[in-house]
């Protein structure tokens, strides 16, 4: 049977990377017009004009707003509870909310699932 903490390092790897990596790497695309998808949009034409110091701080709030957005989607499974979120595997099952102090900030506190898991940030 898997320790509490390694169920939510176990998710929180797979989280960071199927979905905040994944976003980040995307937005970083559109950013730097480096995506087929969305060529020619008046986003894409805008991004492009931006110097390199006014497309970092773009890249900043696409990270501030991808860690929101993930605080977000998460914080359903604490308010609803209705709606739950599980680790099963042969008879263990536990419900990740149940087992973390605050489920919603795990991406996103110090020494967080983003800061010990992104792959994306790292580059």
């Amino acid at each position: 049977m898997k320790k509490n903490k390694e169920i939510l390092d176990e998710f929180g790897k797979i989280f960071t990377n199927e979905v905040f990596d994944d976003n980040l790497k995307y937005s970083k695309q559109i950013l730097n017009g480096t995506t087929k998808w969305g060529q020619g949009s008046e986003y894409i034409k805008a991004f492009q004009s931006l110097d390199k110091e006014n497309k970092e701080v773009v890249e900043k709030f696409f990270i501030e707003y991808l860690k929101t957005n993930l605080f977000s989607f998460l914080s359903i499974f604490e308010s609803h509870e209705e709606f739950k979120l599980y680790y099963e595997k042969g008879t263990q099952k536990v419900n990740l909310v149940e087992i973390s102090e605050m489920l919603k900030a795990e991406p996103i506190i110090e020494n967080g699932w983003i800061e010990r898991f992104s792959k994306e940030l790292k580059k």
